[in-house]
């Protein structure tokens, strides 16, 4: 029979103070964005008489996400990250997938020296110089693509997936191969559907970096038609000219705006997407994290 645990005084205090100290880093860490979203919402008025803070707002107002989404630059950068994203994401499990399963088979001809070559490359690498000598040589600078090929696989990730592969069942594959299955057969029928958990959580970190990216694109593009919205983030943050940034054809809808209202829509325009994709792969985060990174 199972003993039932009673707590005791110390245990009670002790885990209230707990709970509580977490309750304060979860408010701490969620402050920052409430703080961006109740200002990107408040008159203008308002702003201005309580000194440009404002915690509790007295009357909200859209006016900041009418001007953002009235404008040519904002939406035709949410559309280039949404591409940019879904096809990166894409492409980079797919090659991911690619690599890890040939080299998690120790009977694969070279596999330890291809792993050692993968993992010299998340040790050394060539330089910021010399990766972009080579994006502007292979004629990808000024297109999209410089977005999504020079990051195509990640080195951790992939090492990852091949962990996962390691500890599928190798009796599952092997019935596959009785069955008539060769090796493509058997890595799209069998071990993609198996691998689930681990897609949708590289699937995130994937997804994640390109909707967050910004470097590449200041290093790669030149047309600001291709900017992705954190680009286009960070030049409102850096110009005092916020109309002149956003390309809004009436700029007097910005009179009655403060620039830093017109910066702070623009930032939960830009979080927004990931924090509603977030909780539905969330399931698959900490499972896919496990049977990726221990070896059973």
């Amino acid at each position: 029979m199972s003993r039932v645990l009673y707590k005791t005084k110390a245990d009670r205090i002790a885990d209230a103070a707990i709970y509580t100290l977490l309750a304060l880093f979860g408010l701490l860490t969620l402050f920052p964005l409430y703080f961006v979203f109740v200002m990107s919402i408040t008159p203008y008025s308002e702003v201005l008489r309580n000194g440009g803070f404002v915690i509790f707002p007295s009357a909200f107002t859209w006016e900041a996400f009418d001007a953002v989404f009235s404008s040519k630059t904002v939406p035709q950068a949410l559309k280039v990250t949404v591409t940019v994203t879904v096809a990166g994401t894409f492409l980079n499990l797919l090659v991911t997938t690619m690599l890890a399963y040939p080299v998690s088979k120790k009977y694969v001809p070279g596999r330890n020296a291809v792993l050692m070559a993968i993992v010299f490359t998340m040790l050394f690498s060539g330089g910021l110089i010399p990766l972009y000598l080579v994006v502007r040589a292979t004629g990808l600078i000024n297109t999209i693509w410089a977005l999504i090929i020079p990051g195509l696989v990640s080195t951790f990730n992939m090492l990852i997936m091949k962990t996962y592969f390691e500890n599928l069942p190798a009796e599952v594959e092997e019935a596959a191969k009785v069955d008539g299955c060769g090796d493509i057969q058997t890595w799209v029928r069998i071990v993609l559907p198996l691998s689930t958990p681990i897609m949708a959580t590289l699937g995130l970190f994937y997804g994640v970096g390109h909707w967050n990216a910004y470097f590449a694109g200041i290093m790669y593009l030149n047309d600001k038609s291709l900017y992705p919205i954190q680009v286009v983030l960070r030049n409102m943050i850096q110009t005092p000219n916020v109309s002149q940034e956003l390309a809004i054809a009436n700029p007097l809808t910005l009179a009655a705006l403060p620039p830093e209202t017109i910066k702070m829509a623009t930032v939960v325009v830009a979080i927004i997407p990931v924090l509603v994709i977030y909780p539905f792969l969330q399931r698959y985060f900490v499972k896919g994290m496990l049977l990726g990174a221990i070896k059973g």
